[in-house]
């Protein structure tokens, strides 16, 4: 059985590395977010369980550092202040979670990137929805078939799996190429 799943992992990190039409967005987002911070904007993430631990690595990964000692870049996940996420859970819903703070915290010019396996996470939709209205642009990060939230993105990132672990998989590995681009043309131009 080990074997068996790392092969299956192998194999799906082939096709995605094979498959021009699954790389070109990791590329389009990575130039997306590469704009809007030198714009003087932000980026936001959101997803849920595993997808919002992604969340946090990402922007810890920006506002701290990937590979270089450098200032930080302006990122925040949506799914680290519990008293926030909390309230909005039981005073509204909890797929008001995250639109709540978009629309709090967003502004014109910045980036929601939400991450969901299932691409139909009814919080991660309303945010997307409402970066929509307010002129953010979206990122959706998930598998291998397009659902509600891709109608509403602006760039869709596919993996070529609908296995959440072997999705999960894919997803940090985009993840850390997306930091690593972000901050090589930050800090390196580009």
């Amino acid at each position: 059985m080990v074997k068996g799943k790392i092969t299956e992992t192998v194999n799906n990190m082939k096709r995605l590395s094979e498959n021009e039409q699954l790389l070109r967005p990791i590329s389009e987002a990575a130039d997306l977010i590469v704009n809007t911070i030198r714009a003087g904007n932000k980026l936001m993430i959101c997803g849920n369980g595993g997808s919002a631990a992604d969340s946090q690595h990402i922007a810890g990964e920006f506002v701290c550092r990937f590979y270089k000692n450098r200032n930080p870049l302006p990122a925040i996940a949506l799914s680290t202040d519990t008293s926030v996420i909390t309230s909005i859970s039981n005073d509204y819903s909890y797929d008001d979670v995250f639109i709540r703070q978009v629309t709090a915290l967003g502004k014109q010019g910045d980036v929601l990137l939400g991450i969901s396996t299932s691409g139909s996470s009814m919080n991660v939709l309303k945010a997307f929805q409402a970066a929509r209205e307010m002129d953010i642009r979206t990122v959706l990060l998930t598998g291998e078939k397009e659902k509600e939230i891709a109608e509403v993105s602006d760039i869709v990132i596919k993996t070529p799996s609908s296995d959440t672990p072997r999705i999960q998989e894919m997803h940090l590995l985009i993840e850390h190429i997306i930091c690593e681009i972000v901050e090589k043309r930050i800090y390196e131009g580009g």
